[in-house]
């Protein structure tokens, strides 16, 4: 029992510092999880080792994240881009999957190892992409809802089509009639999950109307909810995390309050995705086999290969009649190259069942590796293609800015992004709020870091919120309450020195830093007194002289940077990688500054 203590800390600490190192590198935490155990485990090192309570807390925390992801999901977005989402869903799923199968059959591998590498590399990953959809703030884009609709429905296929692959009789091949049992058994659990989600769930809701709910208990309600309809998928001869993901997708603001449904979503994140997961996707790379590269080096090649450029120009295909353009059609498919954290669960699943052999599920889990890595490259590089033709199309029901804080610099900045859509600020300062109504703008008298206030200034329509007090820590608390809600895209105005020590909670929660000279407070007198003015420059014209065209801080420190504009968009300026040839740099001009030690800087995104 203690050596068993023991090794569960380690592999916890493990997980942590790789998760911590990937996510510092701007990739998922998976990576880095999978990664340690590859590293520190029986692969490698032999530190870290497998045990009995390792396996089953690690099950037990996919099932409460398959839960979370269920909740997490908004099926709005499904109806947003229902015919893109599927298009790109139908292509990124049928060709990398019939590349996949193809390629295991020439290489004389079994039907159903084949089918399994097929449908592994059609696997698009949900969970990978929210931290870098919000890195790149498009989360409120047309793309963005494809990747989530595509991702979706390509996960749920991919599921499905598992469950028939494991259930009865599936050991001894697939034929017509295991397939046919199997589609029977999950027809009947989705109806019956229909019926109980649509009919019974509302009951508790409104038996629960008007009474107090322990917080605790409504969490623990919602766990034994998800184990239920866990059990009940296993009933069916269908894997427990379908089950869990399937009872997290009833659980919506109709059906639970949606404070309620945040403070269960921050706790099952914390429980699963922060603490018990990682013991999964740690003891996931303890499998794999680095003979792979010595026996199977050309089929790991292949199958990295063909994944991605299956993915990708089959996304692009079927994207076309969908009138959205190929090019955005080539983005779609690299965002969903990744494969991440439902691959690895039904790989480890496959394997623990003899569906699949060691050297097999290495492949997967290296090409997952691979692929997901690719994703923050590639979607990067193709946001800012699309960007610079002015091809980024917002969508959604989201299209207000809201800036909390009506200071001389926060209106200002407010004018600039007004050409994007409403604009509306809030702050508690009287003086504020009515010099902010004097310029024409709108604003709410109210308190950022309270619920109430936010949503009475439409934070459910809002789909950038930009903290921009004089106070550090209230601009990062608000941000992190913005995110809570469900607002995609957060930017917190900081001083430098502020930045550098409240870099690693952002860091977590995905905000972006709009960097601030150190002497804000002289920059807002000389904004309301009129010594400093508005300008706009170009990238060049915004340097020092001399300063080195990728310097980040080679900025002239009488110049602060407010916002970028890009054919007719503008969104706040947080680093000069993100502005393009063309590019407009709306800027606060200070020739004053100079007599101020403090320099105005920027630095890449948080």
């Amino acid at each position: 029992m203690h050596e068993e203590i023991v090794m569960l800390a380690l592999v916890l600490m493990a997980a942590l510092a790789g998760g911590r190192l990937a996510v510092r590198l701007g990739y998922p935490s998976i990576l880095g999880e999978i990664t340690a155990g590859i590293l520190l485990g029986p692969p490698l090192l032999g530190v870290l080792a497998s045990n009995e309570a390792i396996e089953i807390l690690g099950e037990f925390g996919v099932l409460l994240m398959m839960l979370y992801i269920g909740m997490h999901l908004d099926l709005g977005d499904l109806r947003r881009a229902s015919r893109p989402g599927l298009l790109a869903a139908v292509g990124g799923f049928i060709v990398p999957t019939a590349l996949g199968m193809a390629l295991m059959l020439a290489t004389d591998r079994s039907f159903l190892e084949a089918l399994f590498v097929g449908l592994a590399m059609g696997v698009t990953s949900l969970a990978t992409k929210s931290r870098i959809l919000v890195d790149l703030k498009i989360l409120d884009t047309r793309i963005a809802h494809v990747l989530v609709a595509a991702a979706l429905l390509s996960d749920v296929a991919v599921l499905v089509v598992f469950a028939a692959v494991v259930g009865p009789g599936a050991s001894d091949g697939i034929s017509l009639g295991t397939a046919a049992v199997a589609a029977l058994q999950v027809a009947g659990f989705g109806l019956g999950a229909w019926l109980v989600g649509t009919k019974l769930l509302p009951l508790t809701r409104r038996w629960s109307n008007g009474r107090q709910i322990d917080k605790g208990a409504a969490f623990l309600s919602i766990v034994v909810w998800g184990l239920l309809f866990a059990w009940a998928a296993e009933l069916a001869g269908i894997h427990a995390i379908l089950g869990a993901f399937v009872a997290g997708l009833f659980l919506d603001d109709s059906l639970i309050d949606r404070k309620a449904s945040r403070e269960v979503q921050q706790r099952l994140a914390t429980i699963s995705v922060g603490l018990l997961a990682p013991f999964f996707f740690v003891s996931a790379g303890f499998e794999v086999t680095l003979d792979v590269f010595r026996t199977d080096l050309l089929l790991l090649i292949a199958v990295i290969v063909l994944a991605t450029l299956g993915k990708i120009l089959g996304t692009a295909l079927f994207y076309v009649p969908s009138g959205n353009g190929w090019r955005e059609g080539l983005v779609v498919g690299s965002g969903m190259n990744g494969r991440g954290a439902v691959e690895i669960i039904v790989a480890e699943l496959a394997l623990a069942q003899g569906l699949i052999g060691q050297e097999v599920f290495s492949i997967l889990v290296f090409m997952a590796l691979f692929t997901t890595a690719t994703v923050p490259v590639l979607l990067t590089i193709g946001v800012r293609w699309l960007r610079r033709r002015g091809e980024l199309v917002k969508a959604g029901d989201r299209t207000r800015t809201l800036i909390v804080g009506a200071g001389p610099i926060a209106r200002t900045l407010g004018k600039a992004l007004a050409k994007n859509g409403e604009v509306v600020h809030l702050d508690t300062n009287r003086g504020n709020q009515l010099a902010g109504r004097r310029e024409g703008l709108e604003v709410l008298a109210g308190n950022g870091l309270e619920e109430v206030a936010l949503e009475e200034a439409g934070i459910d329509q809002t789909s950038r919120l930009i903290a921009a007090t004089p106070n550090a820590e209230v601009n990062v608390l608000v941000a992190q309450l913005a995110l809570e809600m469900g607002v995609p895209e957060v930017s917190v105005l900081l001083r430098d020195s502020d930045h550098k020590r409240l870099a690693g909670r952002m860091a977590e929660a995905g905000m972006s830093a709009i960097r601030a000279p150190e002497d804000l407070a002289g920059w807002e007198h000389a904004v309301s007194t009129g010594q400093a003015v508005v300008d706009i420059l170009t990238a060049p014209e915004a340097r020092k002289n001399g300063a080195d065209s990728d310097d980040t801080e080679g900025l002239d420190p009488s110049v602060f940077p407010l916002s970028v504009n890009n054919s007719g968009e503008s969104f706040p300026f947080v680093t000069m990688e993100e502005v393009a040839p063309g590019d407009e740099i709306l800027v606060l001009r200070w020739p004053g500054v100079n007599a101020f030690p403090p320099t105005a800087t920027v630095d890449s995104r948080s």
